[in-house]
């Protein structure tokens, strides 16, 4: 019996694939065309990128040239209270074509020399032009070789809770890095440096850790909306909880900077409990509710322009709260509808501007100009 061997060549060329076979090997095979599929399943091939992924990437192109990543020189004390040179690492964002560059003041806080460096490569030595330790902010200054990329500022107020963003820096100095995520919450407020009270924060699931500190979050549009600031981080990583000082924060600075002002925060000088619905009720309060006044700093412009602070104690539910004061339903005419009502209020005043708060006081309505001061850090 003979052996009958089965040539099989497999031929992949145009799409087609050939057979052949013969039963001597010293006899020309024959060849037979075949059409159909290699495999019982269909192949899956790439449909392209999506809306979002076009927009994303988008956006990380047009900006990606206007982030800096910055190092600065700082001294700390060692164990035996020396001065021992350290560096630090962050990140900023052109704002100009001749250079400026916005960023943290925690960045460079403490430096002798600052160094930006470029996705080109580039490296400029800066210098500080303006710092606003309130807001945890800086402007510095590098003199470029060439006119150089920068980024348009948007409108923070106009932010909504669930929008998309897009975070760019240097986190642990992997330079360029993109993460996105949504704007989680709006008005945070937590301590910064030094213990000062950072607050009117937006909070992102963007991911954000060191070294993304000064860096733009953006909005679908490419626009700036935020300078990434802070991260909860008890692991010491990001946990997908960053916050981001809302920009217009830092055009206020800008402008006071342009016009030669001095720019300050301005304080009510108050600390305050939101209430409505149900807890209002409770406390016989107007459903609608408001900030109930838990607090009046001293020498502020809250106490120069008489409001009232608690003058009683109660527990409500697993809440305590101070009753008997103000309840702020208003500010310059607007309703008061969240929490971070009086921040949202005067974050684009200056201190000396006046506005007009609504009080509720012993079921009496009235209104109270108050001349906004620069309370000390330590007060309300």
């Amino acid at each position: 019996m003979k052996l009958r061997i089965l040539l099989i060549a497999v031929v992949l060329a145009g799409g087609f694939v050939y057979f052949t076979s013969s039963s001597n090997p010293a006899r020309p095979g024959f060849f037979h065309r075949w059409d159909g599929p290699l495999w019982s399943e269909p192949v899956a091939y790439s449909a392209g990128l999506g809306p979002d992924e076009v927009n994303n990437i988008d956006i990380y192109k047009a900006a990606k040239d206007s982030v800096a990543y910055i190092t600065s020189t700082v001294y700390q004390q060692d164990f035996f209270f020396q001065p021992v040179a350290a560096r630090a690492l962050g990140s900023g964002f052109l704002i100009s074509a001749d250079g400026r560059i916005i960023t943290n003041n925690h960045v460079i806080s403490g430096s002798s020399n600052i160094e930006v460096k470029f996705s080109d490569q580039s490296i400029y030595t800066a210098k500080v032009l303006v710092r606003d330790t309130a807001d945890d902010l800086a402007v510095i200054q590098i003199e470029p070789k060439k006119k150089l990329p920068f980024l348009k500022l948007g409108d923070s107020d106009a932010l909504q809770v669930g929008q998309k963003v897009l975070a760019i820096g240097n986190p642990f100095g992997f330079a360029g890095t993109l993460t996105t995520g949504v704007v989680s919450s709006l008005g945070r407020e937590i301590r910064g440096e030094n213990n000062r009270t950072l607050e009117g924060l937006i909070q992102t699931d963007a991911a954000i850790n060191e070294g993304n500190s000064g860096g733009p979050l953006l909005d679908s549009q490419g626009n700036v909306i935020g300078i990434n600031t802070a991260i909860l981080a008890p692991s010491g990583g990001n946990i997908g909880i960053g916050f981001a000082m809302p920009i217009n924060r830092a055009k206020a600075m800008l402008e006071d900077f342009r016009t030669g002002k001095s720019f300050g925060r301005p304080r009510l000088g108050v600390s305050t409990a939101f209430v409505a619905g149900d807890l209002a009720q409770a406390l016989k309060l107007p459903v609608s509710g408001g900030l109930l006044v838990q607090g009046v700093g001293r020498g502020t412009a809250a106490a120069s322009a008489g409001m009232k602070g608690p003058t009683d104690e109660v527990i409500v539910g697993n809440m305590r709260l101070g009753i008997g004061g103000d309840l702020i339903t208003s500010i310059d005419g607007k309703a008061v509808t969240e929490p971070d009502a009086v921040t949202r209020a005067i974050g684009n005043k200056r201190p000396g501007d006046v506005i007009t708060v609504r009080v509720l006081r012993n079921g009496k309505t009235m209104d109270l100009q108050v001349k906004l001061g620069e309370a000390p850090e330590e007060q309300f």
